[in-house]
């Protein structure tokens, strides 16, 4: 059975389906975060921790 995403990872996928050729910094309260492949190329590029959501193991980084 499939896990069905959180309503924050539901809004995050909704957009990126719209854009899927860049990097989603998805504002987050006082951060913009990335999740999934934007995560592990952002932390990546931009030298910041690789973190993931402890509940759904949804890769994340972000930045204030």
């Amino acid at each position: 059975m499939p896990i069905k995403p959180t309503p924050l990872v539901a809004q995050y996928l909704n957009i990126k389906r719209k854009v899927p050729d860049a990097i989603l910094f998805f504002r987050l309260g006082d951060f913009y975060e990335m999740f999934f492949e934007d995560a592990e190329v952002g932390a990546r590029v931009l030298d910041i921790q690789l973190t993931s959501r402890s509940k759904d193991g949804v890769p994340l980084c972000g930045v204030p």
